[in-house]
């Protein structure tokens, strides 16, 4: 009996050693492609990847990043297969009764039982996300959707089940509980953004959403050692950086962002992807000399990833957008449509618009022009999930003007742009880009007063009425900006073509009131936004701006407002 005993012992022994010598290999892994030797990085991985189940995760994450900043339709299927391989390995440790983990018969789950249920709940996940990208019809939707589900499931189960009695802890679980607080903290903090009609497309009913405990989750998960603290990093600093931005209503979270660069920099001070972050940090604040030095440091810290060179081109094309260095700005849409395969019609109309921007007798840079490339931006229309990128077909949208034989331009096509990215929420603390901004929009307002009347006029003016608005709020012109939201949305039923003016001159406003108190007025506003507009460009990133500022509402709200609100988010 005492034999049988020392044999299981051994054997748990020696399964655990191989866990912790797999984690510590895959940790080393992960040092390699932080610190810019993706090769190196991809070799460890694929020596073990047929045998450990951490080896094969890691290495299809890896590719699966690769793929999402590449967009080549290969790349994508190529890192699909290599996500399901990983997934069958995980299936071969996971316990064979997968009913519930809290319900299991039995004995306790194994340390490595619990290792093969995270690992396969990250596969899934990811592999939901390349099923959006790679099939362009309704089921391929269903079935990511079903994926994501199932994923969320066992977070959920595993996260109940660790902090039961019944939970061995074995001496690799900081990594499982860095696994779960991945898992449970991105479904947390993504669900938080979403307005509920899109969680009931997506039949997210019922699921958890709350933002706070979700960046709490992350954040323990960034702090400790173990292996997904770089995901929850770069969950967060996206988070700080980019969605609180698009998908909310402007505020900086530069000090959050700057406290989880400070651990990270110091661990890897050349590694292009914080590099990069930490230029995006810099915009956020305003310091926009400093973001394109990083930007550049970034682009020059390694050259065997392109793509994170693309995403720092972004980047700079609109610090110099800022600054109204058009050619600047032109020069790296130029090398994006030239190298990024992400959006190319989104390239052609930002070349486009900052040729618009020049003075009609000035050189074009090689000779190219505006119109002609205009012209061809509807010629690279791709689809994602079987629809066009939102921000693709607001760019065909407004390019269809220079399908005439005598085009009627486009007033101020960049700085438009620029307010669908919230640009303007970048240079809130730099009065001289502003001011800069502002004599653009005044120029670009007496050349359309002095121009022939066309269909466009009236949708034309309220376009520069709601950036003039942006740049008097940005210097403190708060009833100067008022009026001007003001005169968009009286221009309701004279618009032709621009309707999505409409709804965000009323968040605009909403947000103007939230600031002074007039939290009645904001609300008012906010349901009229989201309730009486419809099918108009940009919608849903509109929706999320109104969501987010009922959500900012509700939380400066005292407990007699709050039963207000509640039907709202």
């Amino acid at each position: 009996m005492s034999n049988g005993k020392d044999a299981n012992a051994a054997q748990n022994n020696s399964t655990q050693m191989t866990l912790k010598e797999s984690l510590d290999e895959c940790m080393e892994a992960l040092d390699l492609f932080l610190n810019n030797r993706f090769n190196e990085s991809l070799e460890v991985l694929r020596s073990k990847v047929g045998e450990s189940m951490y080896h094969a995760l890691i290495y299809a994450t890896v590719l699966e990043m690769q793929a999402m900043m590449t967009f080549q339709h290969e790349d994508i299927c190529s890192a699909g297969a290599t996500m399901k391989t990983a997934q069958e390995l995980c299936q071969r440790f996971r316990r064979k009764s997968q009913s519930s983990l809290n319900k299991s018969a039995g004995e306790p789950l194994t340390e490595e039982q619990l290792h093969a249920e995270v690992c396969f709940a990250e596969c899934q996940l990811q592999r939901a996300a390349l099923t959006f990208l790679q099939d362009e019809n309704m089921v391929s939707f269903i079935k990511g959707g079903i994926k994501v589900r199932n994923s969320y499931l066992i977070y959920k189960d595993l996260h109940s089940y660790v902090k039961s009695q019944t939970c061995l802890k074995g001496p690799s679980h900081v990594h499982l509980e860095g696994g779960i607080s991945f898992g449970i903290g991105a479904f947390n903090l993504t669900l938080s953004l979403f307005p509920p009609r899109i969680l009931k497309v997506l039949e997210f009913a019922g699921f958890s959403g709350d933002k706070d405990y979700g960046l709490s989750l992350l954040d323990n998960g960034a702090r400790a050692l173990n292996l997904r603290s770089m995901l929850c990093a770069l969950l967060l600093l996206c988070y700080y950086t980019f969605l609180t931005f698009i998908l909310g209503t402007g505020e900086v979270h530069a000090v959050e962002a700057e406290r989880l660069l400070k651990i990270f920099r110091i661990r890897y001070p050349q590694g292009a992807i914080f590099l990069f972050f930490a230029g995006r940090t810099e915009e956020m604040k305003g310091n926009i000399d400093e973001a394109v030095a990083l930007f550049e440091d970034g682009c020059k810290a390694q050259q065997a990833w392109k793509q994170f060179h693309h995403m720092c081109y972004w980047e700079l094309m609109w610090c110099f957008t800022y600054k109204r260095a058009w050619k600047m700005a032109y020069f790296y849409a130029d090398l994006l449509s030239k190298e990024s395969r992400w959006s190319k019609a989104m390239y052609m109309y930002m070349k486009a618009a900052y040729l618009s921007m020049l003075p009609k007798d000035e050189e074009r840079p090689f000779g190219e022009d505006e119109v002609d490339l205009f012209r061809q931006v509807p010629a690279f229309k791709q689809k994602i999930a079987g629809k066009s990128p939102p921000t693709e077909k607001f760019a065909i949208r407004k390019a269809r003007r220079y399908k005439a034989h005598c085009p009627v331009r486009l007033t101020v096509p960049v700085l438009e742009m620029m307010y669908m990215w919230n640009g303007f929420s970048m240079i809130r603390k730099r009065p001289e880009l502003t001011e800069g901004i502002m004599q653009t929009l005044v120029e670009a307002e007496r050349t359309l007063l002095e121009s022939p009347e066309t269909e466009f006029l009236m949708d034309d003016r309220c376009v520069i009425h709601l950036l003039k608005g942006m740049c008097l709020k940005n210097q403190g012109l708060l009833q100067g900006a008022e009026e001007c939201f003001h005169k968009v949305c009286s221009s309701e039923k004279k618009l032709r073509f621009d309707h999505y003016l409409i709804p965000n001159a009323m968040v605009e406003l909403s947000l103007l009131y939230i600031d002074q108190g007039r939290g009645d007025e904001a609300i008012k506003l906010l349901r009229k936004a989201k309730h009486n507009y419809k099918e108009y460009s940009m919608e849903s990133r509109t929706q999320f701006r109104i969501h987010a500022a009922l959500a900012k509402l509700k939380a400066g709200s005292v407990d007699g407002e709050e039963a207000h609100l509640s039907g709202d988010l």
